[in-house]
């Protein structure tokens, strides 16, 4: 997946919705949470650029593994304790850290993978990936005859795919609309070169 894009759009979002004091806490440093979090930076200085907003914070760690811990959910509440106003959790449970510190101090999350406002009320939006779309088009090709030019072939599923995004109907961002959320979704699909 081009992780990037749906971190670009998370944080691109969160900078829209008035955050400055953003924080990045990944699992391990691998391809995919990688992709995330540089997408997520860029996309936060692309929106204070746009705005003109100086000042923006982003506190940025990798916890080294994808568990809930309890040293991963005290690095959280010392982050939000010290004025960061939403952290991307991304690394499988080290979301559930985030969150559990999040609402012991009245903060705010962004999800991944997944649209992970179900999880906790802490969640503002989500950088998703397109887990079901993927599998469509491989359970698509498998079934159908395109099977010899997709099978056994690296694929790569982003926004022009409709693979990544965020989750629209579920989301709690409260200054970014949903038609300002499709603009800059169809930038992304353009390839306009901004990431």
């Amino acid at each position: 997946f081009q992780e990037d894009q749906a971190g670009f759009l998370a944080g691109y979002a969160a900078v829209k919705d008035g955050y400055t004091k953003m924080g990045f806490m990944g699992g391990m440093a691998v391809p995919a949470v990688i992709r995330f979090g540089y997408g997520f930076v860029q996309g936060a200085e692309y929106a204070a650029e746009e705005d003109g907003v100086t000042g923006i914070e982003i506190m940025y760690n990798y916890t080294g593994g994808f568990a809930a811990t309890p040293e991963a959910q005290s690095m959280a509440a010392s982050w939000y304790q010290n004025g960061t106003e939403v952290i991307f959790g991304c690394g499988g449970a080290v979301g559930n850290s985030v969150m559990a510190a999040a609402q012991e101090k009245n903060a705010k999350v962004i999800g991944v993978d997944v649209d992970q406002s179900y999880t906790s009320d802490t969640v503002i939006t989500s950088a998703l990936k397109g887990i079901g779309e993927a599998a469509q088009q491989a359970l698509t090709a498998a079934y159908g005859s395109d099977w010899a030019n997709y099978g056994g072939k690296l694929t790569t599923l982003g926004a022009a795919e409709g693979a990544v995004g965020l989750p629209t109907d579920t989301w709690s961002l409260k200054n970014w609309t949903v038609d300002q959320y499709k603009a800059m979704f169809e930038k992304i699909v353009k390839g306009d070169n901004f990431l």
